[in-house]
C-alpha cells in the first residue's frame, strides 16, 4: 500500500499519509507550524465536534444538507466527540491566526470519516466535502471561538469538583485544629495569639471565594457568535440556523448557552477569555499564598516554626540523610506560576484583535485550557497527599502562644497603649514572659490575668471587663 495520498486544495496538490483522516490543509500546516509538538486540547477537540454534530443537526432539518450526508456527518461528528479520532488532530497548538488550520482539520477528519460511512475512500470528497457540507453554514470566525468558549466551560466542570473538595478539606482541618492555639504574625513578626483552625478556615474561604469568582466570569463564555458566519452578519446562513445551531449545541454539551446580543461583538471581542483566565490567575495568586503559609509553618523541624507537620512523601535531598521537603506546596506554587504566566499571554492575545475580527484565538484557548488542567490536577494532589494529611505541632503551638510579646496587645484597655509597649520592650530585653512582668509589678491582680491574659480569650471577640474603670487606676502604677 502507497505510503501517501495525493490531495489538492485551492493552491495544488499535497502528499498526505494515506491512512490519515485529515486532508490537504492539515497536511499544510503540519509541515508550515513545526513549533511545539503541542497538540490540541481534547477538551477543544470535543467541543468542536459538537459544534460540527450541532451544526449539521440544524441544516439537516433546515433542508440545507441532505438527510444521507447530514446523518453521516452526525455520525463522524459523534465520534469526534466520543474522542475516537483524537490523534487525527494534529496541528500545533502554535498556528496560523483565527484557527484556521485547527478548524480545517476538524472538517477534514468529519469528511473523511462520513465519507468512510458512506463506503467512500479517504481523500475523496465527492460525496462529503470539508468545505461544502460539513462546513456548510460556517466560518473559523464563528466556529473557532465558539468551540474555545465551549470547550473552557467542559474543563471547568473538572475543576469546580476539586475546588469544592480542597475548600472542604480545609474546613475539616480547621475543624480538627480549632483548640490548637498559636501566635498570630504580622509583617513576619510576633502578634496576638490565634487559634491554628482559625487560619486553615480561612484558608478554605480563600479557595472556595476564588471558586465561585471563577464560576461567575464563566458565565460569559455562554454567549456565542455561532451564525455569525465571517464577520458577524451571518452571510451564507439561513435566518434560522443560528438560532438553531445554538439550542443543539446545548443540548449536546448539556451546557446553558445563548446566542450573542450582537454577533460582531461575538466576533470581535474575546473580553470573556479574558475573564476567565484573570479569574484562573486570582486562584493561582491564592495558591501561591497558601502553600507559603504552609511551608513556613512547617519549616523546621528544628530551625524553624515546625506549627505543623506535613505529609512525608519523598526524599528530599542527594546529598543530606533523612531530609524531607514539602513537595506539595513546592508543586502547588510552580504550577500557578504557570497560570500567571498563562494569563499574561491571554491578556496580550485578548486586546490584540482588529476590526472585525481577533485572529489571536488559538493561544488564548492553548493557555486557559492549558491552566484549568493544570490547576485541576495540581490541586487535587494537593489536596489528597498534603491537605489532609497535615497535623498539628500542639505544644510547639501554645509554645508561641504564651511567648508571643503581643499578648501585651490585650492590656491596651487597661493601662494604655504607652504603659503596654514599655512592658513589651522589658520582656524583649529581659526574656521575661509578658505575664511573669505584669505579675512582678502588680499591674493586675491574679483574676484580672487569668481573664485579661488568656490566650484562649484573645482569639475571638472579647468585652474588656471594666476596662474604664480600671485603666485610670492601673495605669498610675
Amino acid at each position: 500500500m502507497a505510503e501517501t495520498r495525493r490531495e489538492k486544495d485551492s493552491l495544488g496538490f499535497v502528499e498526505v499519509p494515506a491512512r490519515a483522516y485529515y486532508g490537504a490543509q492539515t497536511a499544510r500546516a503540519v509541515e508550515n507550524y513545526p513549533v511545539s509538538g503541542m497538540r490540541a486540547h481534547a477538551a477543544l477537540i470535543r467541543a468542536i465536534g459538537m459544534v460540527k454534530y450541532a451544526s449539521a443537526e440544524a441544516n439537516r432539518a433546515l433542508g440545507l444538507v441532505d438527510a444521507e450526508r447530514a446523518d453521516a456527518i452526525l455520525a463522524a461528528a459523534r465520534e469526534v466527540i466520543d474522542g475516537k479520532w483524537d490523534a487525527e488532530f494534529v496541528v500545533d497548538v502554535f498556528q496560523a491566526g483565527a484557527g484556521v488550520s485547527f478548524h480545517m482539520n476538524a472538517n477534514e477528519v468529519v469528511a473523511n470519516r462520513a465519507n468512510e460511512l458512506l463506503n467512500g475512500s479517504l481523500g475523496e470528497y465527492a460525496r462529503v466535502h470539508p468545505n461544502d457540507h460539513v462546513n456548510y453554514g460556517q466560518s473559523t470566525n464563528d466556529v473557532f471561538p465558539t468551540a474555545m468558549r465551549l470547550a473552557a466551560l467542559l474543563e471547568l466542570e473538572t475543576l469546580y469538583p476539586v475546588m469544592d473538595g480542597l475548600a472542604t478539606s480545609f474546613a475539616t482541618k480547621a475543624k480538627e485544629f480549632d483548640g490548637v492555639l498559636k501566635s498570630g504574625r504580622t509583617h513576619m513578626q510576633d502578634a496576638v495569639p490565634i487559634r491554628l483552625g482559625q487560619e486553615f478556615a480561612a484558608y478554605g474561604v480563600a479557595v472556595a471565594k476564588g471558586r465561585a469568582a471563577l464560576s461567575t466570569a464563566a458565565d460569559s463564555l455562554r454567549e456565542l457568535g455561532l451564525g455569525g458566519s465571517a464577520v458577524g452578519t451571518g452571510i451564507n446562513t439561513h435566518p434560522e440556523y443560528r438560532a438553531l445551531a445554538v439550542a443543539n449545541l446545548a443540548r449536546v454539551s448539556g451546557q446553558r448557552l445563548l446566542s450573542a446580543e450582537d454577533m460582531r461583538w461575538a466576533m470581535q471581542s474575546n473580553a470573556c477569555m479574558g475573564e476567565v483566565s484573570a479569574a484562573l490567575r486570582a486562584v493561582a495568586l491564592e495558591v501561591i499564598r497558601i502553600s507559603n503559609d504552609l511551608r513556613l509553618l512547617a519549616s523546621g523541624p528544628n530551625t524553624g516554626l515546625a506549627e505543623i507537620n506535613l505529609p512525608s512523601l519523598q526524599p528530599g535531598s542527594s546529598i543530606m540523610p533523612g531530609k524531607i521537603n514539602p513537595v506539595m506546596a513546592e508543586l502547588a506554587a510552580m504550577v500557578s506560576f504557570q497560570v500567571i504566566g498563562n494569563d499574561a499571554a491571554v491578556a496580550y492575545a485578548v486586546q490584540a484583535g482588529q476590526l472585525e475580527l481577533n485572529v489571536m484565538m488559538p493561544v488564548m484557548a492553548h493557555n486557559v485550557l492549558q491552566s484549568i488542567s493544570i490547576l485541576t490536577n495540581m490541586l487535587r494532589v494537593f489536596d489528597e497527599r498534603c491537605v489532609r494529611g497535615i497535623t498539628a505541632n500542639v505544644e510547639r503551638c501554645n509554645f508561641y502562644a504564651q511567648s508571643t510579646v503581643s499578648l501585651a496587645t490585650a492590656l491596651n484597655p487597661y493601662i494604655g497603649y504607652a504603659k503596654a509597649a514599655e512592658i513589651v520592650k522589658e520582656s524583649v530585653a529581659s526574656g521575661d514572659s509578658i505575664i511573669s512582668l505584669v505579675r512582678k509589678k502588680g499591674l493586675l491582680s491574679e483574676a484580672e490575668i487569668a481573664e485579661i491574659l488568656d490566650p484562649i480569650t484573645m482569639t475571638d471577640p472579647h468585652s474588656p471587663l471594666a476596662a474604664s474603670k480600671n485603666r485610670d487606676k492601673l495605669s498610675t502604677k
